[in-house]
């Protein structure tokens, strides 16, 4: 085979990079912090990690940074290993970037020479181009001469991002990226952020507590409870069949029924349930006395007592407290969820 066709075979069925974590554990003192975890994210794919404090969220997105070293198992973009401190001089690979909760910025100086702060000046016009272009992502225009010092929290976490991608990085570290920025922003910063991660092709592994920040945008969700994965899979289903009350909680209020109370089975375990799946009926087998109902925007949240227990619905309308209702589970929910 002639040399150029080579080539040219060897390049077209070149193979994305794939970031793959095997097995990993790791303790800072005797206690274990994380155990066994296992997954891979595609290039251009966005992981979520969720948990509660103290689960071991930002211990992992510091792991995947090279930041310490693994008690075991390897972490590996590609064919390249990440490993800590005792192999690299050095933290964090060149094609990595982490934004942290706290923000590495320059106080003293612009919005624009913060981003711009690794670009090359060979080529300025580019350089600018660049840098108004991640300004308008993070929807900075106005600031963009302005004092990193004179901005607010949130608009220096916006910054940070901003700052992260300039050098067009293949993977992108998150930990809790819009905790700081005000409701008025996120919404449409947190689609600005993935719609260009997206469009560049960039893995994002992202650390929250919110499930706003990620729902929407996530290809895979990884929920880790005390250091040990408790369900991986895509947003859809563990949001569709939540295993656990941890999982469940993280996108909503919700319910546990024995399966005893809906239904004729006769099965041990609890279904669980979230509000909007619950409708009232004029007669049922489950009835209860309301207790309260809270203003939610769009609807109520009517808490109700049921068995010594509190159940909650959404209804269109405030219901009087005391007054007895009778409701049942959607049917199709049932039939999804059932063990």
């Amino acid at each position: 085979m002639h040399y150029k066709q080579f080539f040219y075979l060897t390049f077209t069925f070149q193979i994305d990079p794939m970031l793959q974590v095997k097995n990993i554990s790791f303790s800072y003192h005797q206690d274990p912090v994380l155990q066994q975890i296992n997954f891979t994210v595609e290039k251009g794919g966005t992981l979520a990690i969720v948990g509660e404090s103290g689960s071991g969220k930002s211990t992992l997105l510091k792991l995947l940074y090279g930041e310490f070293d693994l008690n075991k198992g390897q972490i590996f973009w590609g064919e390249d290993e990440i490993l800590g401190p005792k192999f690299n001089l050095i933290t964090g690979p060149e094609y990595m970037k982490y934004v942290a909760q706290e923000f590495d910025l320059m106080p003293f100086t612009s919005v624009s020479q913060n981003i711009g702060e690794y670009l090359s000046n060979f080529y300025l016009k580019k350089k600018k181009e660049r840098i108004e272009e991640l300004i308008e992502v993070v929807e900075l225009t106005p600031f963009a001469k302005t004092k990193v010092k004179y901005l607010s929290g949130g608009q220096k976490q916006r910054v940070a991002l901003a700052r992260a991608l300039a050098k067009e990085p293949e993977i992108l570290l998150l930990d809790e990226p819009f905790s700081h920025i005000d409701n008025l922003k996120r919404q449409s910063l947190r689609r600005n952020i993935f719609k260009h991660l997206k469009e560049q092709n960039i893995t994002c592994i992202v650390a929250t507590h919110d499930k706003d920040d990620i729902v929407s945008f996530a290809d895979q969700m990884l929920v880790l409870n005390e250091g040990e994965t408790l369900a991986y899979g895509t947003p859809k289903e563990l949001y569709n069949k939540p295993k656990y009350s941890l999982v469940a909680s993280f996108f909503d209020e919700f319910n546990e029924f024995k399966i005893s109370e809906v239904s004729d089975i006769n099965k041990f375990g609890i279904v669980m349930v979230y509000p909007h799946e619950i409708k009232l009926v004029n007669n049922s087998n489950l009835s209860g006395v309301v207790k309260k109902s809270y203003f939610r925007g769009n609807c109520y949240l009517v808490e109700v007592t049921f068995n010594e227990r509190s159940v909650f619905f959404n209804h269109s309308s405030e219901i009087a407290i005391g007054k007895k209702i009778h409701f049942e589970i959607i049917e199709s929910v049932l039939k999804t969820r059932m063990p």
